[in-house]
């Protein structure tokens, strides 16, 4: 992973239980799934204004604020909520919490996202780990340099067929796809969403590739899941809200909730 003093130097003012605390895992939570940090044993709680540089979300579900925690014994830094491209953030400013979080050293970072789904096999309500992801956002966090970073397993290999087995042996329907990520705010139209089915994705949505991209880069293990909160535009003729969203994202939590704190309790995400 990229020096830990050299990503500590775009923060140099940090709270003083975050600068000491070591995560094994970093877990950045969307909207409506702010609800797995219940599952935690929490250690302390920064909001991202008490760190200067970090920028702010305006978005509802987006609590911004770091949390310190537990769980099955291995300590986690969450980041609760996100900023987005689309509230006028550049790439690089939508993953500066994950340079943070890179700069306390974990070993892993776990993303998550709500998204519409485009599968007709993956309803809304489940859940889809990333195998890959499509950038449409003609952006990148890595602009500017350094440059040429490889790309061919942004989603960690190994941690997706642990992730399966704890799914299977769990009884939980864990579909694999690729997500697709657009610049936003507004949803997708029917042409563009026939458009994204037809470029092979699964899943579609406003988040997660900027960070993957910049932890990638940073040297960290990445496994990512979206919450499928909803048919994207003309799959069923249904209009799309924002409340769906978050709804759905709270109410399938806990399910993601269990995989996680049974894949940590094994040691998943211990090397």
């Amino acid at each position: 992973m990229s020096e830990p003093s050299h990503l500590r130097a775009e923060f140099p003012a940090v709270p003083a239980e975050l600068a000491s605390f070591r995560p094994r895992a970093a877990l950045v939570l969307g909207s409506g799934l702010g609800g797995f940090a219940d599952s935690c044993e929490k250690l302390f709680e920064v909001s991202y204004a008490d760190i200067p540089g970090l920028p702010e979300s305006k978005v509802p579900g987006h609590a911004g604020k770091f949390i310190g925690a537990t769980l099955g014994g291995v300590p986690l830094l969450l980041a609760m909520g996100r900023v987005h491209y689309y509230e006028g953030h550049s790439a690089r400013q939508t993953a500066a919490h994950v340079r943070f979080m890179a700069s306390l050293e974990p070993q892993v970072l776990v993303l998550t996202n709500a998204a519409g789904t485009l599968n007709r096999d993956f309803a809304p309500g489940g859940w889809m780990m990333l195998s890959d992801h499509l950038n449409l956002t003609a952006a990148s966090p890595l602009a500017g340099g350094p440059n040429f970073f490889d790309m061919s397993e942004v989603y960690d290999a190994d941690l997706r067929a642990r992730f399966r087995a704890v799914a299977s042996e769990s009884g939980v329907s864990l579909h694999e796809g690729v997500y697709a990520c657009v610049p936003g705010p507004q949803y997708e139209t029917p042409a563009e969403v026939r458009m994204l089915r037809a470029l092979g994705a699964d899943a579609v949505g406003m988040s997660t590739v900027f960070e993957a991209i910049q932890a990638r880069a940073l040297g960290l293990r990445v496994v990512a899941f979206s919450c499928l909160t909803n048919w994207a535009a003309g799959v069923t003729g249904e209009t799309l809200s924002h409340h769906e969203v978050m709804e759905t994202g709270r109410r399938a939590a806990a399910v993601l909730g269990g995989l996680l704190e049974t894949g940590l309790r094994r040691g998943l995400v211990a090397g």
